[in-house]
């Protein structure tokens, strides 16, 4: 356990930029998935297109080609961006392509009738996603975007291949010096596994909270206490 106890400092830092890693480019996904999602379902042909095309090549790119390509591409056009923010990057370009698909997919499941209706008392295009389609759709949402953080945790541990010093990268250099890989790589399974369930729970904790049942009964015992 040496290996471990000696390198506290080194992988609490890596666990660190894991976990900053993983928060920026899950947070900067949904942003960019959503308004994506928006230009695919918008009536203005050219965004449907320029997002289709879009969501077709990141999704269906490697994660390590990207990063690679990011990380050694952008210097040769002229652009200069620290590593860590080339992971964050990565992980944007990449999430935000399943984010799109998977808010689209949310939206389809509302009845046109509510969009129709939100349409007659005059929302428009924006009013009506934003009061009645999208506040419906989450609901369908959270576990397959609790799947997509999931994945950008585990799409993070590829950042170490462009030397973010994020805890796969230190603990292959800790590998390096103890040659104890079983030992370490298990140690850091465990703390991915533990990330991953953290927001699992946190995704089943919300849609527990936005269950139709407990929404109706939570209306319910307002309109109860209000009489």
């Amino acid at each position: 356990m040496d290996a471990i106890t000696d390198n506290i400092p080194a992988l609490l830092h890596g666990i660190g930029t894991t976990c900053l890693l993983t928060i920026l480019g899950y947070a900067f996904s949904l942003v960019f998935g959503t308004l994506l999602a928006v230009c695919r379902v918008s009536p203005i042909p050219p965004l449907r297109w320029a997002a289709t095309v879009y969501v077709e090549i990141f999704r269906n790119m490697p994660m390590l080609s990207l990063l690679v390509l990011l990380a050694f591409g952008m210097p040769d056009a002229g652009l200069l961006l620290p590593l860590f923010w080339t992971g964050v990057l990565a992980l944007v370009l990449s999430g935000s392509a399943f984010v799109c698909e998977t808010v689209r997919s949310g939206i389809n499941t509302v009845p046109i009738g509510h969009a129709e209706a939100a349409r007659s008392i005059g929302l428009g295009f924006f009013g009506v996603l934003r009061f009645v389609v999208l506040p419906q759709a989450f609901r369908t949402m959270v576990q397959p975007l609790v799947n997509i953080f999931i994945g950008t945790v585990i799409g993070s541990s590829l950042c170490a291949a462009v030397a973010v010093p994020e805890l796969t990268y230190q603990t292959q250099a800790i590998n390096n010096q103890y040659a104890q890989a079983v030992l370490m790589f298990l140690f850091v399974g465990a703390v991915y596994l533990c990330l991953a369930f953290a927001g699992g729970l946190v995704g089943w904790l919300l849609e527990r909270r936005l269950s139709p049942t407990r929404l109706l009964n939570r209306h319910l015992t307002r309109i109860g206490a209000g009489a």
